[in-house]
Formats: structure tokens, sequence, C-alpha cells
């Protein structure tokens, strides 16, 4: 079943709220607590699909790969407006593509290998030759493929992050430069700009934000404990990153109100998705602007 998010509020204006560069921090916590309509972005909506499985998962946390597979292709059909899986999959990779993967690799919350395997094979299917895909995080820079790449597919976990308060699409990115600790200043406020270098601009075929079991709170770098994770079953796909990860944060940020029984920020505040848009636009972060796609299982959404 597919339903669609329409949320209207009370207009705060950007320029209220950016007037000061020291409320960007604050201007980002409510932006994404409230359903504002401020954008730097034009009026035409964006599609974000969600698509959830509740037999994603067994008793034991154990994937389930063929139902994976199947959230893709649905998800994917449902953004390029295909009825045909292949076909689908056809509008966004050409056989004389060559095209990178980036995945993530952070042990505690990795991006599954059934879905890498997913992906590799329907790029396969769209006529790419082996030789010219290639799935990874860190070898980026240095990885033929990826650095002769046409398309690329951004797949990644959803977590908190010590950092930039999150770690999702916009900043799987940062692997491609050379010493990423250059953006963690100002909560890496500036992320997007990622987004720019020759190796990225212009390639990214498909975002994928992995929900299947999401981190929602953690206390400094790289901190994981699995009291903080649970089943939301789920995956968020979009052509704009900044529209997923928006969709993905305001999950997360529902997730701990309902956890923690009380409105508990995220530390500190992912004011980056928020600058993609009104300071880099890049994207939206703007629900007003985002045709959010509901697929699947609905108990416990949160959005």
């Amino acid at each position: 079943m597919k339903t669609k998010t329409k949320i209207s509020g009370k207009p705060i204006t950007r320029r209220k709220l950016l007037k000061d560069a020291s409320l960007a921090a604050v201007a980002s916590s409510l932006y994404f607590s409230l359903p504002l309509p401020l954008s730097g972005q034009s009026s035409k909506k964006t599609k974000v699909v969600l698509i959830r499985n509740k037999e994603l998962l067994n008793p034991q946390g154990q994937l389930n790969g063929a139902v994976l597979e199947e959230m893709l292709d649905e998800a994917i059909q449902w953004l390029t407006d295909q009825k045909d899986t292949l076909m689908a999959w056809k509008t966004l990779i050409k056989p004389d593509d060559i095209v990178g993967i980036k995945s993530n690799v952070w042990s505690h919350l990795p991006t599954p290998g059934e879905l890498e395997v997913a992906l590799r094979d329907r790029v396969e299917r769209c006529g790419v030759d082996k030789k010219n895909i290639s799935i990874t995080d860190r070898g980026v820079r240095s990885n033929t493929v990826f650095k002769n790449s046409t398309a690329l597919i951004n797949v990644r976990p959803m977590r908190t992050h010590a950092w930039s308060g999150v770690g999702s699409c916009l900043k799987n990115y940062i692997t491609f430069i050379k010493k990423p600790s250059t953006l963690h200043g100002d909560s890496c406020a500036d992320l997007a700009t990622l987004w720019r270098l020759p190796q990225v601009a212009g390639k990214t075929r498909l975002n994928i934000l992995v929900m299947i079991t999401p981190l929602f709170h953690g206390v400094g770098p790289h901190h994981f404990n699995r009291k903080y994770v649970w089943q939301y079953k789920g995956l968020i796909a979009g052509f704009d990153p900044v529209a997923v990860d928006s969709i993905g944060v305001r999950i997360l940020m529902a997730r701990r109100r309902e956890y923690f029984e009380e409105e508990r920020p995220i530390n500190p505040p992912p004011k980056h998705i928020f600058l993609a848009d009104t300071r880099h636009h890049l994207g939206t972060a703007d629900l007003d602007k985002i045709e959010l796609i509901k697929l699947g299982w609905q108990e416990g959404i949160l959005i």
C-alpha cells in the first residue's frame, strides 16, 4: 500500500533562522523536530521510498536475504515508476557504466553483505561487465573502478555519530577525501561539499539508507550498545541524499522520544543535513517538498 505524508506547519523564514551563524545548531534541531516549510530548493517534490517488512529478520535477528531482495526491487520500482523490475534498474544503470557501490564497513553496523550482493547482481543484470563493478568503503580513493566510475550507488546503515550527530548517506562519501578529519569541525556542518568532489559530482544514481537495525543513541566515538538498536526492518531509497537522510533522522528522533519517554535531541545535532539544503543547495530536507511513499509493514513506522 502506498501512502504519502503531507504535513504543514507555521512558517519560519530562512533569513530569521540563519541571520546569525551561531543559531545553526538550534535551527537544525527545530528543523527536524517540526514540519517546517523551509528550504533552499525549488517547489518540485522529491520522491523518497520507505519500505519495511516484518519478516525481514527472524526472532534471532538473522536476515532473510530473499525478503531483502524483494524489498529492494519494490522500492526501486516505486522510485522509478516502473512496473517491471529489470526495467526499473535499467533506468538507473546502463551497460557501459563503470559502477562503484559505496558501502560502509563500520564493524558494529556494516552494510549487510546480502544487500551488497543483491546490488551487484542488479547492476550485472543491467548489462555491466563484472570487471566494471566494485564494492568498497575505505578503499575508494585507490580503487580503479571508483577512480574511473561513471555511476555510484550509495548504501549504508543509519546510526548516531559522535562528530556529525548521525552517520547516513551524506556522510558516507567522507572516505573520498584524504583526511576526513578536515570536515569534522563545527559538527561536520559542511559534509555536503563531498558531493562536489570530481570523483563524486553528478555520479550518484541511487541512495539507500539501511534502516534494518538502526543505532539511535551513543556517547563518544565508536560507541555501540545493542540496547540502542531496534528492529525497524526497513530501507529508505531515493535520488536525493538530503531528503533520504532527512526522513531517516526524523525516524531516529522519534525512536529516541519513544525510548527515553522525553524529548532527547541528538547530540551533536545533525545540522549537516539541514545545511546541505539551506547552505549548499544539494537537496531538500523539507518534508513539505518530499513525496514520502510508505510501503509494507506500517506498525511502529514512526513517521
